[in-house]
């Protein structure tokens, strides 16, 4: 698929100034110049990920009175349960608020629903349930905020809700005991792009303050709250970034057992970002999304070495299997496309009897990626259809569901990412107005753009310079890692790996050779010959082999230079 190279504007002043203020290299400063900072200040911010940059947790709207009825609650020794959602991020929220709470001598029930048989956040089911616990309290974790009915039918059967949470807020909010979500309209915090397990973390930093507590009690759950931040995708900026920075360090010498086993059993060897997204986060979601998720909870809460090694294992095995699955939907989906020629359609939107609810949303991301269209793919079981999409940058697909909302049993998500509950009766229309929407509201043709940072020339680029880029880590969801751009570098030899899969190449410049390495893209190899010359899209890393350490470039397109 082609790919449009944007180049960011360069402003050699800007770019002098910071490397000299902030001593700095002066690649590193072009890359701090393309995040488009507004001040000093922010780029401090930035560079300064100390956790005294933490905000206070009760510039959150409703935080005191969440607080203050925790508070009562411990003191009246009334019964505590904290309900969260099924994926990592509400996995994590779960782990941090029933440790926290651990740690203080209480201890608090939680429930996670399946995701097959529940469905998403607070069901009526649950509450029956859990009323036969004798709960008093109900504190929901990266759930709640749009549970309208359901918080008013706990109402009725006498619990108290919190809800924590951080989904956009529907017009209408639940008459819930306090809704703590930095996204609400009326709310003055500064940050609003926490995850679920952010906000969590908030309710038990702003809970240790009004109890005195010192910072550690709730400071040594970062390890945690960094895994489902940046599994759950939001933005690497702000206080987001201060988490996960912080908690990669600890994650480094987790305490928690399970996460140490998982880490494990994932088999890298540096432990950063991509450990969580391409390592914990999948075998997570795995048994939330082909099996019970309980067995991803009962991992974090463990403190038996023994049962931490088991549950590891089980994930390991559920994360393969759903790899399996996810294959065969795949295929399946791109063969419906292309018979019923939904790639034509400006949004692709395709229903079937016999798939898995729980891999269809890693299916829609990867539809996406290959046709770059938005996607929503449905299963139906009977008349009920259950659906998730993924979006591409620039459309907002939450607001084209809304736009549908009429037709639909439920519906929920953000701008990239959606999920929803849909009656067979009303997906032709679905589709129909899907389309329409999209027609109206879509870029025509859109095309993958990638962002570049700046055209490099060899005497730019050392060792020195791309261990300082790792001042920018971790990176993530709007921290990318910088991008760049070799002109006129000639192809010295090319190859294929792993039987035509991924692109090998060493390039040279006068006497200068570099190692390059295309993954994925072993198809481009007969358009290249030995003495070609070519402009290179990369990423700059170092390569480690044998004790020994080489400039490597990771390449993201090719092309011959003009």
């Amino acid at each position: 698929m082609r790919k449009k190279w944007e180049y960011k504007e360069i402003n050699e002043d800007k770019i002098s100034e910071i490397s000299k203020r902030f001593n700095v290299p002066y690649l590193l400063a072009k890359v701090i110049a393309n995040r488009e900072f507004g001040s000093e200040e922010e780029i401090s911010r930035y560079l300064n990920t100390d956790i005294s940059n933490l905000y206070d947790p009760y510039l959150i709207k409703d935080m005191e009175i969440g607080v203050d009825r925790v508070i009562k609650a411990i003191n009246n020794k009334e019964k505590i349960l904290v309900y969260g959602d099924y994926d990592v991020d509400g996995i994590t929220s779960i782990t941090v608020v029933k440790k926290f709470f651990e740690d203080l001598g209480i201890n608090i029930l939680t429930y996670l629903p399946n995701r097959l048989d529940e469905g998403y956040g607070l069901n009526k089911l649950a509450i029956d349930e859990i009323q036969k616990m004798n709960v008093n309290l109900i504190i929901t974790v990266d759930c709640g905020i749009s549970a309208i009915d359901e918080v008013e039918y706990a109402n009725s059967k006498r619990f108290d809700v919190i809800i924590t949470d951080h989904h956009e807020c529907g017009e209408i909010l639940p008459n819930a005991y306090a809704i703590i979500n930095p996204k609400r309209d009326d709310s003055e915090y500064p940050f609003k792009q926490l995850a679920g397990v952010g906000v969590a973390f908030k309710f038990i930093q702003a809970i240790s303050k009004k109890l005195n507590l010192p910072e550690d009690r709730y400071l040594k759950y970062l390890d945690i709250v960094c895994i489902g931040t940046i599994a759950d995708i939001v933005p690497l900026i702000d206080e987001n970034r201060i988490i996960a920075k912080n908690g990669l360090e600890l994650l480094k010498n987790t305490k928690n057992i399970g996460v140490r086993a998982l880490i494990n059993k994932c088999g890298f060897n540096h432990i950063d970002s991509s450990v969580i997204s391409f390592g914990l986060s999948p075998r997570i979601n795995a048994c939330g999304r082909i099996g019970n998720p309980q067995t991803a909870l009962d991992l974090f809460l463990t403190n038996d070495v023994y049962e931490a090694e088991k549950l590891a294992n089980e994930l390991n095995e559920a994360n393969y299997e759903r790899q399996a699955i996810e294959k065969k939907i795949f295929e399946n989906a791109k063969e419906l496309i292309a018979i019923n020629k939904l790639d034509e359609k400006p949004i692709i939107v395709l229903g079937n009897e016999n798939w898995h609810h729980g891999v269809i949303g890693i299916v829609a991301s990867k539809l996406v990626e290959l046709y770059y269209k938005p996607c929503v793919l449905i299963c139906f079981e009977g008349d009920e259809g259950k659906g998730s999409g993924r979006s591409i940058a620039g459309f907002d697909l939450f607001s084209a569901i809304s736009d549908s909302g009429e037709l639909l049993e439920k519906y929920g998500g953000h701008e990239m990412a959606v999920g929803l509950s849909i009656n067979r009766d009303n997906y032709y229309n679905f589709k129909d107005k899907m389309n329409e929407y999209a027609e109206k509201n879509m870029m025509k043709d859109p095309i993958p753009v990638i962002k570049v940072d700046s055209e490099v020339k060899s005497d730019e680029i050392s060792l020195d310079t791309i261990n300082a880029l790792k001042v920018l880590e971790p990176f993530g969801e709007k921290n990318s890692l910088p991008v760049f751009v070799y002109k006129n570098i000639k192809i010295d030899s090319i190859r294929t790996l792993s039987d035509g899969k991924h692109l090998k190449l060493y390039v040279k410049d006068n006497q200068t050779i570099y190692d390059a390495i295309g993954f994925n893209l072993g198809y481009l190899k007969d358009e290249f010959r030995c003495g070609d010359k070519v402009d290179i899209l990369m990423t700059l890393e170092i390569n480690r082999f044998n004790n020994t350490e080489k400039i490597q470039f990771n390449i993201k397109d090719i092309m011959k230079s003009i």
